[in-house]
């Protein structure tokens, strides 16, 4: 459980600051996000699958599942693939990138000058990864998006709320919510302890939220080390919770799921949170930079069913499923989801 002080090793920040560092961006300028998008006032209803199109599937997989599919002659579990994922982000998310990519240039000359037609192809493959990480992450801020993600957060009727993440990873959003209704208890899970000791783990003690001091409601910066934060490794099909959250989130959960597994991926989301509680849902957006990520990156990242939507397809899935949507709303990287269960 973290619930210390911040950390001692940096500054406070103050609110309005904005910085891009060698691994990731400071933001928590108090404006307007870069993009923003409501799409509250859409009747879902009205929706069809005729009209708005099945989602678009990432099937360029990943160069460790195929070899393991190819040597072992069945696929690669699912557990596995998920373990391989969140070591490959977490690498590119503790990465120096301008020294990686100083380095990996140093590394192409050096095969160029030696002949190494191998060590070459490594390190312009090397550099292309750098680079794309760098303008999804640092130039562009789009993986963690704290402004966009506080518009979409913003406005729930909650005081010291109990908040579920499922399927936390490093817990990000599950932390912005934290500082911005302060004061209650955060349970991330994922069944893959390498999210508790290291995503989570070894999250910058230094990065700072923007949210609420509940003595006064002005606004004030949150850290992780100041929010009461458990991590419990498990499957969410064995989680003993009943319904007792009074927010349920999920980043990037629902589109790994096919058609005829939608209904329980909603189910795991309905069985935790309270009567008149929030259920919030993200999926990354089908757009033209989400396809070329998935494309440039999928040697290292697609180890499982992927899928990418837009918002009325989220929406469409959510409403079939029994939720009322509250809020809906597109930002740089995700489609998202305010909701109540129906």
């Amino acid at each position: 459980m973290a619930t210390a002080a911040a950390p001692a090793s940096a500054r406070r920040h103050s609110i309005g600051d904005f910085s891009v560092g060698p691994q990731y961006v400071v933001d928590v300028r108090d404006q307007a996000p870069d993009m923003f998008v409501d799409h509250s006032t859409k009747d879902w209803t009205k929706l069809s699958w005729r009209n708005v199109g099945r989602p678009y599937r990432v099937e360029k997989w990943a160069t460790g599942k195929k070899e393991y599919e190819r040597t072992h002659g069945e696929p690669l579990p699912i557990v596995e693939g998920w373990k391989t994922f969140n070591a490959n982000f977490h690498k590119y998310f503790t990465t120096n990138v301008p020294d990686a990519a100083a380095n990996a240039r140093t590394e192409l000359k050096v095969a160029i000058a030696g002949m190494d037609v191998h060590g070459a192809q490594e390190a312009i493959e090397e550099m292309f990864h750098l680079l794309i990480w760098n303008r999804i992450h640092r130039v562009e801020d789009a993986v963690w998006d704290p402004r966009g993600k506080r518009a979409l957060f913003s406005g729930l009727d909650v005081k010291k709320p109990r908040i579920l993440f499922l399927g936390a990873a490093d817990g990000y959003e599950a932390m912005q919510l934290a500082a911005m209704y302060p004061g209650g208890h955060t349970v991330l899970v994922d069944y893959d302890e390498f999210c508790k000791t290291d995503r989570f783990g070894k999250f910058p003690e230094a990065y700072p939220f923007l949210g609420v001091d509940p003595a006064t409601s002005h606004k004030r910066v949150w850290y992780r080390e100041e929010m009461n934060i458990d991590f419990e490794v498990e499957d969410i099909r064995n989680l003993k919770y009943g319904r007792e959250f009074d927010i349920v989130v999920s980043i990037g959960l629902v589109e790994h799921f096919p058609d005829e597994h939608k209904p329980l991926v909603y189910e795991f989301h309905r069985r935790f949170v309270k009567p008149g509680g929030y259920v919030i849902v993200t999926t990354p957006r089908d757009q033209i930079k989400s396809r070329a990520w998935y494309y440039v990156m999928s040697d290292l990242l697609n180890y499982g069913y992927r899928e990418l939507m837009d918002i009325r397809q989220l929406g469409l899935y959510s409403h079939e499923n029994g939720f009322e949507v509250l809020r809906a709303g597109v930002i740089k990287a995700h489609n998202g989801l305010i909701m109540k269960v129906r």
